[in-house]
């Protein structure tokens, strides 16, 4: 898409805290982070509704604030988005919260740092305080992949916090997502004499990281997420013996636990008082999200919990463009 470099174009703050909740993460990550936030052509924040974006794994805040080639960053699709009438006007918040293991879940964790306590806890009132955006009934968040994760799982366990959520082919269905990565991930530890260690010190020491590494270190923030053991390097610890594959089951159970789909059992009353959710995956997608999708959307079906559910004709990569239906959704539904 060709950008439009007539619209009015909206301003990017960046802001900077230094967090406690993230203090003693095992993985050394540093605690100062940045929050890019976007306030639309011809206001100062006030008064507007106010959207968190979490981006995928690999990725940061930062990176969809940052220039795009052949088509628009996320600042400049709002502009387009709000320019053209087809979105009304929101603040939205950008936070880094990229980690050394190349991503992140936004929960909290003892391995990877308290990141959902860094979002709402700090991250929140620093924006808000700033512009005068959001506040009760008034805040929602987005994201794709991992961060889709972190949508529905926030929308689950703080609704309190947050009043709408989209999730863009969220990791859910975790036995069909994660456990053919699992004994991709035992098959390089192998060159590795089967050890964390040496495969995350090959891993940081290379010239260059290929895909292959990428999905393995993928595998190692999923477990330093959903299962972190304090006593093992880095936090890390797989849900599998690591020599023969098998699976440990009380390690395993406590990744199911973090599932969306077994989450939603628990939790899906708090969902009732959102007043906007949007779940959406496409149909081809090759982490095979869209049947935990499918499951998830059965189960809120099932239990009463408006929703707006939707599939694609596309596969997990290079869909930024559904935010063009997620946006307007998230911010219509604030303030609608």
């Amino acid at each position: 898409m060709l950008k439009d470099r007539t619209l009015a174009q909206g301003t990017l703050h960046r802001l900077f805290l230094d967090s406690k909740a993230l203090a003693g993460n095992l993985l050394g990550d540093p605690t100062r982070r940045a929050v890019d936030v976007y306030i639309p052509a011809g206001h100062d924040g006030s008064g507007l509704p106010l959207l968190v974006d979490l981006v995928g794994y690999t990725g940061s805040g930062l990176s969809h604030t940052n220039w795009k080639n052949f088509g628009e960053n996320v600042p400049e699709r709002l502009d387009r988005l709000i320019g053209t009438g087809a979105m009304k006007p929101a603040a939205v918040a950008f936070p880094d919260c990229y980690t050394r293991l190349g991503g992140n879940q936004y929960i909290n964790s003892a391995a990877m740092g308290n990141w959902a306590d860094f979002l709402i806890g700090e991250m929140l009132p620093l924006v808000e305080g700033r512009f005068g955006c959001g506040g009760a009934g008034r805040r929602g968040l987005f994201g794709k992949s991992s961060g889709g994760y972190g949508a529905i799982a926030h929308a689950l366990l703080h609704s309190d916090t947050w009043s709408a959520a989209a999730c863009h082919s969220g990791d859910m269905g975790f036995e069909l997502v994660y456990l053919p990565d699992l004994y991709g991930t035992l098959r390089t530890l192998g060159k590795y004499e089967h050890s964390i260690s040496r495969f995350l010190e090959h891993f940081e020491s290379a010239p260059k990281q290929n895909d292959a590494d990428i999905h393995v270190l993928m595998m190692l923030a999923m477990a330093a997420t959903y299962d972190p053991d304090p006593a093992s390097p880095l936090g890390i610890r797989l849900p599998a013996d690591l020599r023969t594959g098998e699976l440990i089951a009380e390690r395993w159970d406590k990744w199911l636990a973090w599932d969306p789909v077994r989450l939603a059992d628990r939790h899906a009353g708090g969902l009732k008082r959102l007043k906007g959710l949007l779940i959406d995956c496409g149909t081809d997608d090759q982490y095979n999200l869209v049947f935990g999708a499918r499951q998830l959307h059965r189960k809120l079906d099932a239990t009463g919990v408006p929703h707006r559910y939707e599939e694609f004709p596309d596969n997990h990569s290079s869909i930024d463009y559904r935010m063009d239906v997620s946006l307007p959704f998230l911010v219509e539904s604030l303030t609608g």
